[in-house]
């Protein structure tokens, strides 16, 4: 015959009964609250992805740089503030066999000669001297709407055909590798004058799409080779 139970025990096994309901409820509770929280972290996720690291491009060591900077003037140097930097424009001179120093001059004298409104943060010559005419928070006349966001490099050139000397464009590379670096910028974001404008410039690397993209891949290289090495 079974056992009758007492009030006392009565009272006792149905509040056990209840505290292991209660758990359980809570039990399931936190176990759909957690899935909940992994699933709508997934589509999170997927709506925002993150930024391969790989995009990103390490800092490279400073190349040797002459600075001989503008006197500050409307038609080369308006001392303009570049509050930020998005970009890196590769352009030419268009003055075949011109070197970097007469280029300068010509930035410089247009402070007299107001013929036109035009210079660039950087001129790299012929035996691959890089020259800054103008500081890195200011803009250059140079890249038309993207005066505002970006730094500016003009190439010189031996012959019509806008092909750069090796030692230009070893300079170029470095110089755009550490630039690169300092604004942490992507392959993306290093352009030719002529992905602004549609101007055939800088004429070698629009007229030969394939040395374009070689001289990106350079670039890279060169930030991966000296990362390495750090």
């Amino acid at each position: 015959m079974k056992k009758r139970l007492t009030r006392k025990e009565w009272t006792r096994k149905k509040t056990i009964n209840r505290v292991i309901r209660l758990s359980i409820v809570t039990l399931i509770g936190v176990a759909m609250l957690i899935l909940l929280c992994l699933v709508f972290g997934t589509i999170y996720a997927s709506m925002n992805p993150t930024k391969e690291t790989v995009s990103a491009t390490p800092k490279t060591k400073k190349p040797e740089i002459e600075v001989a900077l503008l006197t500050p003037n409307e038609y080369s140097r308006p001392q303009t503030p570049l509050y930020e930097v998005n970009g890196v424009v590769v352009h030419y001179t268009a003055n075949p066999g011109t070197t970097g120093w007469e280029n300068q001059h010509y930035f410089e004298n247009l402070k007299d000669s107001h013929t036109t409104k035009v210079s660039s943060h950087f001129i790299i010559g012929l035996d691959g001297t890089i020259i800054q005419c103008i500081p890195l928070d200011e803009i250059a006349y140079a890249s038309n709407e993207r005066n505002e966001d970006t730094i500016s490099i003009e190439c010189c050139h031996p012959k019509e055909d806008g092909k750069f000397t090796k030692e230009t464009y070893q300079s170029l590379v470095t110089l755009t590798a550490w630039l690169t670096g300092e604004y942490n910028l992507t392959s993306d974001d290093v352009i030719r004058h002529y992905d602004v404008t549609g101007k055939i410039c800088p004429k070698y690397f629009v007229e030969n799409e394939e040395k374009w993209e070689k001289f990106k891949e350079d670039v890279f290289s060169k930030t991966q080779e000296s990362n390495s090495i750090h």
